[in-house]
């Protein structure tokens, strides 16, 4: 519900004019289209997997034809796609990706050789390409679970990022003060040429060890040494600095603050904010409404409204609920609940998407002061993303066209009555006159209508009722 003010509809890729491309396009739109790809990517992962050291010169022939056949069909998609969508392929961000991905193929299938010789084993662009089975969480509504992990973990990016940044600045200053102190300590137990504090490098290695809380106790231990466990005098090629011995009081320090600062509460900090933003995630994924129901709200009204005006004919309201999915969808027969809605109107008889999508969550999350809250938020966000909305100013609603529509049926039905009631006077006055003899045409006076009556001073109390 935050996010909603800030979405928009958007303007749905025009079906191409040429027969051919149009053709293509409806094909690529189809979900089972989308399906069809989806299982060709979790087959090409289980040829991936069938894949061993040492494997015979036939199962590598088979798996390399295999492999050039899958290549084929995804240059294929990504070729169909290009075709139907032409310059609106690249609008897409999964399309972007795909395309790389089969670039980054056939490149990998045409210069195997050189890139294995020289840069990185081309199974790697394979695994790549796996990476394309992340969209088949769109097509599974199923994997509710899975989206709400991976939200709560795009939500905790940022946060985690800079606390990195903090957990790197202090290993940076521990790394540094471990140089000064423990460069040349004897190398024993886990120190060695690797870990050790010798280099920066090394001693950054030693950090994130640490950071884990696995084998510090090791590194301690030549830190602690005093003779006669270590020699004193020893000189240290390249340096000035005599001896192997540790400093026990600094190496206890040392270790000590380090594990609590880092350990115990930098990277325990990233445990509470995905547990944060999970818990968020969570509560969001058990609302009645969530994003994706705007989404689809949206994606519904892109085929109402092809131009993107972001209003939809009154007319057309009553087939647009009836197409919408749960919960916001209002089956046929609707109109009732429709004009019940009170939904505003703008000149010519159209409803905008904003008002429309805060009504229909009205009917889901019900009525209440939160909710007059919400929606005035929601629509000062809108109109301030989109400020077409601020020029077309309501002149109407759903339920007060009913009540004109309503109001004019009877004025009309009381007006026929009364012309009917007027003639049948007229043809007895004249049926009478007829049988006894009289004038058939006297003179009524002045002839007028309903409106003069109405309009007169000295019109009767009882015209009200008419």
């Amino acid at each position: 519900m935050k996010k909603l003010g800030s979405k928009k509809p958007q303007k749905p890729v025009p079906r191409p004019e040429n027969r051919f491309q149009g053709l293509v396009f409806d094909l690529v739109t189809q979900q089972v289209f989308d399906v069809t790809i989806m299982v060709l990517i979790c087959l090409n992962m289980v040829t991936m997997m069938v894949e061993t050291d040492e494997q015979s010169a036939e199962k590598e022939e088979i798996l390399y034809w295999v492999n050039l056949v899958f290549i084929v069909l995804f240059s294929g998609e990504c070729s169909l796609k290009m075709i139907a969508l032409r310059h609106h392929y690249f609008s897409v961000g999964w399309n972007i990706f795909d395309f790389v991905v089969v670039i980054l193929s056939v490149v990998g299938l045409l210069l195997a050789d050189i890139i294995e010789k020289y840069f990185v084993s081309p199974t790697l662009f394979r695994v790549i390409r796996l990476a394309r089975i992340g969209r088949i969480l769109r097509l599974i509504r199923g994997a509710k679970g899975i989206r709400t992990l991976l939200f709560a973990l795009m939500m905790s990016l940022p946060a985690l990022f800079n606390i990195g940044l903090l957990l790197f600045l202090i290993m940076f200053i521990f790394s540094i003060f471990g140089m000064s102190n423990f460069a040349y300590v004897k190398k024993e137990a886990m120190i060695d040429d690797m870990l050790n504090f010798e280099d920066f490098g090394n001693s950054m290695i030693c950090m994130f060890m640490i950071t884990t809380s696995a084998g510090w106790d090791g590194l301690l231990i030549p830190i602690m040494n005093v003779p006669p466990d270590c020699d004193p005098e020893l000189e240290n090629p390249g340096s000035d600095v005599r001896g192997n011995c540790g400093s026990p009081g600094v190496g206890m320090i040392f270790f000590t603050s380090y594990i609590i600062m880092s350990f115990l509460v930098v990277v325990n900090m990233y445990i509470v904010i995905i547990l944060e933003n999970f818990n968020v995630a969570t509560e969001e994924s058990a609302d009645p409404l969530c994003e994706e129901d705007f989404d689809m709200f949206y994606e519904t009204w892109e085929k109402f409204d092809p131009d993107a005006t972001q209003f939809v004919q009154f007319s057309e309201l009553s087939d647009f609920c009836d197409v919408l999915q749960d919960p916001l969808r209002i089956p046929k027969p609707n109109k009732v609940r429709l004009i019940q809605m009170d939904l505003p109107l703008v000149p010519g008889d159209k409803i905008h998407c904003l008002d429309l999508l805060l009504a229909l969550t009205a009917q889901v999350l019900g009525e209440s002061g939160g909710m007059d809250a919400l929606k005035a938020s929601m629509e000062e966000k809108f109109m301030a993303n989109n400020p077409s909305k601020v020029s077309y100013q309501p002149i109407s609603s759903t339920l007060r066209r009913r009540q004109e529509e309503t109001a004019a049926t009877v004025i009309q039905r009381c007006y026929r009555r009364h012309l009917l009631q007027r003639t049948v006077r007229l043809a007895s006055l004249k049926f009478r006159a007829q049988t006894h003899g009289l004038d058939p045409n006297p003179n009524p006076g002045p002839q007028t209508g309903l409106k003069e009556r109405i309009d007169r001073p000295d019109a009767p109390e009882d015209m009200d009722e008419v």
